[in-house]
């Protein structure tokens, strides 16, 4: 059955199916191409009559991924020029009065990558669930972070607004509350949503934030943004101005951004190319003075946003996703530990003590898998939590550990993997077919829980009573036997990073 409900901008059609209708492809901002380009979203063109929002709109301008990562995530659908659009899924447009939980969705993939279009983020259950689920696309690459000379920097940010206030104006009609928003996002969405936790222009939009494996270090000052850009444009034979970057075509700004991450993949040197260092991310959002004027770890740290509710946490084994599709674990030598621990400031000797400590019979690669999950993930995640805690904001976290049964079971529970959980699409290349769908029903419970009230622990008792993380540092461990609340697990590798990350 089609159903149709009234925005801002005309009328759209949407289908429903087995109680939850579907609105795809929906345009929240003009296309951001032609005299638009590399300028901030505008609105898009009303149009009149009903428009169809039937299926979903092109992605962004991005490089996809390559074999074996291809064959775990699926590449988003082809870009194009209309690509700033979003989806809704409602068990109830029109019909609840605008008093279902929001949930808004920003999807990963290092900034470079993603569309939230990809089957793997289908609304249709968190809808059933009882929430009004949105996921939208954002510009990626060069097109959404670069910091032209005399350009505007985080573009892919002001789009996320941009979607944002698409949902404050328009949500009631598809039965969402407007005053009960939830940004949710994994990896480079989960930095986007802390990041605009920072961001005084977005902090009204939206109430809560769960952040799934990304916390608030990852953003770049100014002048490293500026470097980055520049070589960037180096790489693209074209100048680093808004005039340059605007005449160049996206495949060569694609090309480009990704012979920076092959030149970066080697570098240490932090100084100089900041959390770019190893290539694993380049672009990021920027600390421009203007949209963002503190990195989010700091803003958070000094008191910003304690009335946003917060429900962050990571997988066990991030860094595996990295490391064993590739056929990298192999090739780790203790010595590479050692540079590597070294690099991020920590003493070798001691450092390597502690995480083989916890660690029997680790291998090299174990270690280093584990050394590069904390920086990355773990630590950033904690330093939010011990910071909002300071500030009496209760901040939930968890850790996922269910393994992936994938090459063998060597990712262990590794980067990506717990999103099919939340959203109930299982079945993917990373859960195998045999996923437990019971962990699936007590994560969207604890998701759908905390979007409706700021408690997961409140998911019609399927998890254990879950604190706050505070001085008792509690964190729920979910996936590997029944969840438990843990107090400060893996410690003594936390008061490594003391001072340091």
């Amino acid at each position: 059955m089609d159903i149709t409900v009234p925005t801002s901008h005309g009328t759209v059609r949407g289908r429903q199916r087995h109680g939850v209708t579907a609105f795809l492809g929906i345009r929240y901002a003009a296309p951001p191409f032609g005299p638009r380009r590399m300028r901030p979203p505008q609105p898009p063109e009303p149009w009149t009559g009903v428009r169809d929002a039937l299926e979903y709109g092109p992605s962004a301008p991005q490089p996809g991924y390559r074999p074996p990562i291809s064959d775990l995530l699926p590449d988003a659908r082809p870009w194009g020029e209309d690509c700033l659009c979003l989806n809704v899924w409602t068990p109830g447009p029109g019909r609840t009065g605008g008093s279902l939980p929001v949930m808004v969705w920003i999807h990963g993939g290092a900034f470079r990558n993603g569309a939230g279009s990809l089957p793997l983020y289908d609304g249709t259950r968190l809808a059933a669930d009882g929430t009004v689920c949105v996921t939208l696309n954002y510009r990626l690459g060069a097109e959404g972070f670069a910091l032209p000379a005399d350009g505007t920097a985080n573009l892919g940010l002001l789009d996320m607004i941009a979607a944002l206030e698409w949902v404050r104006e328009n949500i009631a009609a598809f039965g969402g509350d407007p005053d009960r928003v939830t940004v949710f996002g994994e990896s480079a969405g989960a930095m986007s949503a802390v990041t605009l936790m920072a961001v005084e222009r977005a902090r009204p939009l939206f109430r809560r934030v769960i952040a799934q494996s990304g916390a608030g270090h990852h953003t770049h000052p100014a002048d490293v943004a500026r470097r980055l850009t520049e070589r960037l444009a180096a790489l693209a034979g074209t100048r680093p101005t808004l005039e340059g970057l605007a005449a160049t075509p996206p495949e060569r700004l694609i090309t480009a951004n990704t012979a920076l991450a092959q030149e970066l993949a080697g570098s240490h040197d932090r100084d100089r190319w900041g959390e770019a260092a190893g290539g694993t991310l380049t672009l990021l959002p920027v600390v421009d003075g203007t949209t963002l004027t503190a990195r989010p770890a700091d803003a958070l740290a000094e008191g910003h946003a304690t009335g946003t509710d917060l429900l962050l946490g990571t997988n066990s084994d991030e860094f595996r996703f990295f490391l064993v599709p590739v056929g990298r674990e192999h090739r780790v030598t203790e010595a590479a530990v050692r540079a590597l621990l070294a690099s991020y400031g920590l003493a070798p000797d001691p450092a390597l003590a502690a995480y083989r400590a916890a660690r029997p019979g680790a291998t090299p690669a174990d270690l280093l898998s584990a050394v590069v999950t904390d920086h990355a993930y773990r630590i950033p995640a904690l330093r939010l939590a011990e910071a909002r805690a300071a500030h009496g904001a209760d901040t939930y976290l968890y850790e996922f550990a269910w393994p992936s049964p994938a090459f063998d079971g060597r990712l262990g529970a590794c980067h990506t993997l717990e999103i099919p959980f939340v959203f109930g699409t299982l079945g993917t290349a990373l859960t195998g077919p045999d996923a437990p769908a019971g962990l699936s029903d007590r994560m969207r419970g604890a998701w759908t829980a905390f979007a409706r009230d700021g408690r997961p622990g409140t998911a019609g008792g399927q998890l254990p009573a879950w604190p706050p993380y505070g001085t008792e540092r509690a964190v729920l461990r979910l996936g590997d036997g029944p969840a438990t609340v843990r107090r400060d697990p893996a410690r003594a590798e936390r008061l490594l990073w003391q001072q340091v990350r």
